[in-house]
């Protein structure tokens, strides 16, 4: 077995490479940009590499600096994670000539199934069903265009060394495919280096299904059933589960197989994926092959038992899988939500900065999984029902850069069915903390809820179709409001009572904490009372006595309480007269007032937020990359504006109206904060 390893990654996939690697008595090195001098992965590693300036184009996709990296750590294997150079032949062969173990598969399986135009192909001559599509390179956009009407509207532009939802655009008409040609080969170049552009038909209301395949260098080749990738935004998935709650078991074979077969048609081996765009009617056709590791691994760890990475460094030192197909068993449910640094409240714009808190719930490994050999964690032992894990890069106090991929973790629980699987990870989200930057989390907490989602209806146009206006947050129902209302006035209460213990205070005057007060939640304006005791508290609305226990204690961010019996997760903080609290999607700014005080604040007059009407402001940090438009110019609804550029993703800014520019106050290459000024509308 190798004694020491190198990651060619950052962020929490070099993190989780290191557990294994660490679990298999293996030493390991990473390797840093500028950027990542501090990261979570370079602190975990036995030893670092400092290999460039930040942007990945200059450090971590430059094969030179890791094979310089390799030569002065003696590394005698390298694992490349995801993304960067994990699907690059070059890298591989690299490695192959340099006499160290590429923790992947073979080049030549990379340089047939890594590039999608070549998988399709090969996948058509090997009678796989395909989606129709324009297999060639496209030159221009004009081709590009022309193309787009051959094939039909919509149609999905691609990078055919993409991934990630990178160099990824749906057009629905001629303008859309020549702007979406343009920012996917921009997008294609700057993150994996080759610009190759390909267009297919986009087929609607589809559900995308992946099968995880393992093969060994002797013959050996297993499906490891399937992860279920349908909950996407801009083509970038955000929840995953294993298994489908859409497949029957006739379908998980016929995938399975398939991809296997056409594993073994290109000599692979290793982990890789074989992703599925699969109809109503469960008929499926092939995508493309990923020839790493996946993002949403974890999932089919959980329900399989088996370690992937540490199957794959096996692989590359020559084992034999230690299991055949039959072996592997679906062992309950999985979900998988993505942390991402992007704002939800701002149609989900990348948002950088340092975390100023940044606590995860705790994770936990139920009992079965411990046998099986798998992931878990430092956990030992337990007979917890539910699973709880997180694979993560950062680290409270850390940075999220501008210059890679907005991931902050991966949140994941098992349990025996999905309906169990998906209560975990509400309660997960519900204690997950993250301050200092914008983040997904109250959005994942919102599709949890969705009877939709609840319901396994779903498909790739979920988010797209159920939230067509963006995520504005979760309004509670009337009964939630009031649980939420009697649990912040009993927490009112516990902060009055310890400001009258206060020491120092004048002699003779007593602070009583009265039973009568009103709680302001949103349009809600409800009288409460309160009757305490020992074991918590009792509060009367509307007739109703809900009784609320809870240890929380000022100062503390984050309550645990039970509400007639039924648990409450809060997010507090605390503001004037009252508290913000977050939980399940909703973000409510809560004020308990004494009721003379109520009577005086209902008279109070709402301030006006600042009209920006006539101005483009930065909708996030990031690079000005262009400007369409000079002062002068006049403009009309839908027409693009600007280009921003951040973490590897271009975001073309467009006009919401006809108007006329006045001024422009930035220029390409120019770095904007968030509401900086673009341009001034007449």
């Amino acid at each position: 077995m190798f004694k020491k390893i190198l990651i060619a990654n950052r962020g929490e996939i070099a993190c989780r490479v290191i557990k294994t690697a660490r679990k298999m008595g293996i030493k390991t090195v990473a390797v840093y940009s500028d950027a990542d001098r501090n990261a979570l992965h370079v602190k975990m590693a036995d030893e670092a590499v400092h290999i460039g300036p930040s942007p990945a184009n200059q450090s971590y996709i430059v094969i030179d600096k890791i094979m310089e990296a390799i030569r002065q750590t003696g590394a005698e294997a390298v694992h490349p994670g995801y993304g960067f150079l994990s699907e690059n032949m070059k890298f591989a062969e690299a490695l192959e000539a340099a006499g160290v173990a590429f923790i992947g598969p073979p080049s030549p399986a990379i340089e047939a199934m890594g590039d999608k135009i070549t998988s399709k192909k090969i996948a058509q001559e090997a009678g796989v069903s395909t989606v129709p599509g324009y297999m060639g390179l496209i030159a221009d956009a004009d081709e590009a265009v022309k193309i787009s009407n051959e094939i039909g509207y919509p149609v999905m532009i691609k990078a055919s060394a993409g991934g990630g939802g990178k160099g990824m655009r749906i057009a629905w008409n001629d303008q859309e495919a020549r702007e979406g040609f343009e920012s996917s080969k921009n997008e294609a170049a700057n993150s994996f280096g080759d610009d190759r552009i390909f267009i297919e038909k986009f087929v609607t209301q589809p559900r995308h299904i992946e099968i995880q395949v393992l093969a060994d260098k002797h013959g050996n080749a297993v499906y490891l059933h399937e992860r279920e990738c349908s909950i996407q935004r801009r083509n970038q998935k955000v929840i995953e589960e294993a298994p489908s709650p859409f497949l029957d078991e006739a379908t998980r074979k016929a995938m399975g197989e398939q991809a296997v077969a056409l594993a073994k048609a290109v000599g692979y081996s290793s982990a890789g994926t074989v992703e599925f765009i699969v109809d109503g009617q469960r008929n499926f056709y092939f995508l493309e092959m990923n020839t790493r590791l996946q993002v949403e691994h974890p999932v089919t760890e959980l329900i399989t038992g088996v370690d992937l990475v540490e199957q794959m460094i096996r692989v590359a030192d020559g084992e034999r899988l230690p299991f055949k197909q039959s072996d592997l068993k679906i062992n309950g449910w999985a979900m998988e939500s993505r942390l991402y640094a992007e704002d939800p409240y701002r149609n989900f714009l990348p948002s950088i900065g340092r975390l100023t808190r940044y606590r995860p719930p705790a994770e936990v490994a139920a009992g079965p999984l411990l046998t099986a050999g798998n992931w878990v964690n430092d956990n030992e032992g337990g007979d917890s029902a539910v699973a709880v894990r997180n694979d993560t890069g950062v680290y409270e106090g850390g940075e999220i850069s501008m210059f890679y991929d907005p991931m902050i973790a991966k949140l994941c629980t098992w349990a025996p069915t999905r309906a169990e699987a998906i209560e975990a990870m509400r309660v997960a989200l519900d204690g997950f903390e993250v301050e200092g930057i914008g983040h997904n989390l109250p959005f994942l907490s919102a599709v949890m809820d969705h009877p939709r989602f609840v319901s396994g209806d779903i498909t790739t146009a979920f988010i797209a179709e159920e939230y067509p206006d963006g995520f504005t947050g979760v309004e509670p129902g009337d009964e939630d409001i009031r649980r939420i209302a009697a649990a912040a006035a009993a927490m009112h209460r516990v902060a009055e009572i310890r400001r009258t213990r206060i020491t120092g205070t004048l002699g003779n005057h007593e602070r009583r904490v009265g039973k009568h007060w009103v709680v302001f939640i949103g349009d809600h304006d409800l009288p409460v009372s309160i009757e305490a005791d020992r074991d918590g508290s009792t509060v009367t609305i509307d007739g109703h006595a809900y009784r609320v226990e809870s240890d929380w204690r000022p100062g503390q961010s984050l309550a645990r309480l039970m509400v007639d019996g039924t648990p409450l997760v809060l997010k507090v903080d605390r503001i004037p007269a009252g508290y913000r609290l977050r939980t399940r999607g909703a973000d409510l700014k809560v004020y308990i007032r004494r009721p003379h005080a109520a009577e005086m604040a209902r008279l109070m007059p709402v301030k006006e937020a600042p009209d920006t009407s006539k101005f483009l402001l930065c909708p996030m940090p990031g690079l000005i990359v262009k400007i369409n438009v000079a002062a002068g110019d006049e403009v009309q609804e839908g027409q693009a504006l600007a280009t921003v550029e951040a973490m590897k993703m271009e975001n073309i800014l467009r006009a919401e109206r006809k108007g006329v520019v006045k001024s422009v106050s930035a220029e390409p290459g120019q770095s904007l904060k968030v509401d900086d000024v673009i341009m001034e509308f007449e």
